[in-house]
């Protein structure tokens, strides 16, 4: 078991270390030049990792497949929102996707 001491090591290193990592941009920023292509690839990488973090979340419950009906929800809350719906109009039918399809025995 992790004691108290130890935990608290941990996150204020932690801390630190995304201090430091913040305080780098500024820092750097007249150092080092980027070609046009990494930028355009750094500008990309939150979008990419949102998505991956999104779609993980969507598929799996912890180590194990989380059925079809919470995916086709995330499907249908996409969809909606691609097509410019309103939130509480993307929320509604993506909840109501998954529990349609709950409700009929997809797990």
């Amino acid at each position: 078991m992790i004691s108290e001491f130890s935990l608290g090591i941990g996150i204020a290193v932690l801390a630190v270390g995304t201090y430091l990592i913040r305080l780098a941009g500024p820092l750097l920023r007249n150092r080092l030049t980027v070609s046009a292509t990494a930028e355009k690839l750094m500008d990309r990488a939150p979008v990419v990792l949102l998505v991956a973090v999104a779609l993980t979340g969507a598929v799996f419950a912890g180590h194990d497949f989380a059925g079809w009906a919470r995916p086709a929800g995330v499907a249908v809350g996409v969809l909606t929102a691609v097509l410019r719906a309103p939130i509480a109009v993307v929320v509604i039918l993506a909840a109501a996707t998954a529990a349609g399809l709950r409700a009929l025995g997809l797990p």
